[in-house]
């Protein structure tokens, strides 16, 4: 099984050109040890609770076996022992013919330095013939040693280089009960896309956010220089955020954990004075005891960071703080906690989703107050704002609808007034993104496999096109943050599979934004969808797969111009 559950882009120019080579020296053996001692003593208490179970029933089942008919089992046994005796002594005798051929080979004294008739350094050890082995000054002698380690080096970095114009693609991978994060680079000149490398995630990935800020080992010194950050936070099903630095190759462990994995207080090295409880399940004002669902970085202050769970709170991180609990926390709604997102215009306000049927509006400055809620027809799955327009954000929904509200129209008596609804997917919109570039440009993906493209002019949404992008059911649609790239789309699904759409080669796209996406005199358009390569077995499986879909399948390109009328 392989399935791509969440992505996200890395704008230009963020990147290291050249990434560094994790070095596990002795200063970062102690920040890992530090990090993970909680959780080693976790698995210690378990595995002694767990002997200690097993004593109980061997205990048990002691005291029945001595008060038990004896008689007849002592019988039985006496019965077979002959039989077993005779097992046992050919199995003596035949480990001493065994023992006998050894003899010869003289393997008691095999670290030996050396026999009197031979002398010493000439044993049958493996360093018995070292005086014989010649010796080598520099590789240019050695004529077993023909690569030379610069030039390796070299080769390596090149590989691993990322150029001002290439953009980074996160991916949260499940495949075979493994979780990862893969991090791709895609070169939009080039139609490329490549894994660049990958991180070992600790359970199932649900939701991941790019960070223009450093966390954990050398944040605060980071920050101080001024310098740009490339983290990456990932929310799992389990309660901690992992926050791992994405220009760093082959990390051992995160920089930062958030959350009680992460308590600095489990390192203090202090012995323990009775056997710690189980962690609590109920929620408090430190940390998450529930899967993170969501995840949002606030692009002005750049070291806040917000979640939710499904421990039905919101949570409010300082990513450079010194310790492993949040800053704030605030219980919002009567259920788990899906979807949040800050509004680009005013950077204190927060709009969150839940499985309650409800979206809020919060001031992170102003706790405790009484927040508008806008109410929905089903369970939320996604709430975005309009970066185009600070008042308007969208939720959509488990059963297919889309909902664009007025934040300055606050509900009354539970009536929640929308500009305007839209059935968009007759199935679940897992996915769901408004263009950062191009106003009124939304997508939509769903788990019934189609991926549709929206234009809204005036507050009336009309489709533009709809697609199967061959990725199964849709969990995510990204578009890319950067102006070059506006117009592509990145796709992923249960098929575990990751697709670039450049949306600005459709016919239909180009007539509604003509303006903006008309090519260059003579130029003929090809419709651009980009994706890592697959073997030879896939490919054939892909179209068996695309035949059938030929077949049975309905393009609804060919409808654009109705659609638009």
């Amino acid at each position: 099984m392989s399935m791509i559950t969440a992505t996200g882009w890395v704008p230009r120019g963020f990147a290291a050109a050249f990434p560094t080579k994790y070095v596990f020296d002795d200063d970062e053996y102690g920040r890992i040890a530090k990090l993970a001692k909680l959780q080693l003593e976790d698995a210690e208490e378990d595995l002694e609770e767990a002997k200690e179970a097993a004593e109980d029933i061997n205990g048990e089942s002691s005291e029945h076996d001595g008060n038990g008919a004896t008689g007849e089992v002592n019988g039985e046994s006496s019965k077979s022992n002959g039989n077993g005796a005779k097992a046992s002594s050919k199995k003596s005798k035949d480990k001493e013919e065994a023992d006998d051929d050894l003899k010869e080979y003289d393997l008691e004294h095999y670290d030996d330095d050396g026999d009197e008739e031979n002398g010493p350094g000439t044993s049958m050890d493996m360093f018995g013939n070292f005086k014989s082995l010649a010796y080598h000054e520099s590789n240019e002698e050695d004529p077993y040693i023909t690569l030379d380690a610069d030039e390796e080096d070299d080769e390596e970095r090149e590989e691993l280089q990322i150029f001002p114009t290439d953009n980074m693609l996160l991916a949260a991978r499940i495949e075979d009960d493994i979780a990862h994060l893969e991090v791709y680079v895609y070169e939009d000149d080039a139609d490329n896309l490549y894994v660049h490398h990958d991180i070992m995630l600790p359970a199932y990935p649900l939701c991941v956010e790019w960070l223009n800020s450093a966390a954990g080992k050398g944040a605060a010194e980071r920050s101080k220089e001024a310098k740009e950050a490339n983290f990456v936070a990932i929310g799992t099903m389990n309660p901690d955020i992992e926050i791992w630095d994405l220009d760093m190759i082959d990390c051992m462990y995160p920089n930062a954990i958030l959350g009680q994995g992460g308590d600095p207080s489990a390192g203090d090295g202090e012995p323990k004075k009775k056997k710690k409880k189980k962690k609590s399940r109920k929620p408090n004002d430190k940390y998450h005891v529930d899967a993170v669902l969501s995840l949002a970085g606030n692009k002005q202050h750049k070291n806040l960071l917000a979640s939710s769970s499904a421990d039905m709170t919101v949570k409010l991180w300082d990513l450079h703080s010194t310790t492993s609990h949040c800053a704030k926390s605030y219980e919002l709604h009567q259920d788990k906690v899906c979807s949040i997102a800050w509004n680009q215009y005013e950077s204190t306000v927060l709009l969150t989703g839940s499985y309650d049927r409800t979206a809020t509006v919060s001031d992170m400055r102003a706790p405790g107050t009484k927040v508008p809620r806008w109410t929905v027809e089903s369970d939320v799955e996604t709430v975005k704002w309009d970066p185009h327009n600070a008042a308007n954000f969208y939720v959509s929904t488990e059963s297919g609808i889309i909902h664009c509200f007025d934040v300055r129209q606050t509900p009354s008596e539970g009536q929640s007034k929308a500009l305007w609804t839209l059935q968009a997917h007759d199935e679940s919109i897992s996915s769901f993104d408004v263009n950062p570039i191009i106003p009124g440009y939304l997508v939509t993906g769903s788990t019934d496999k189609s991926v549709k493209l929206w234009n809204v002019v005036d507050n009336r949404p009309s489709m533009v096109v709809s697609r199967n992008l061959d990725v199964g059911k849709v969990f995510s649609t990204t578009w890319a943050p950067d102006k070059e790239v506006g117009f592509r789309l990145a796709v992923a699904g249960s098929k575990g599979s990751v697709q670039i759409w450049d949306t600005s080669t459709n016919a239909a796209v180009r007539r509604i934004f003509a303006d903006r996406v008309a090519p260059a005199d003579g130029e003929e358009v090809k419709e651009r969808l980009i994706g890592v390569e697959e073997s030879e077995d896939d490919s054939d499986e892909d179209e068996e797969e695309d035949e059938d879909d030929a077949e049975g399948g309905e393009d609804e390109d060919d409808d654009d111009d109705e659609m638009e009328e």
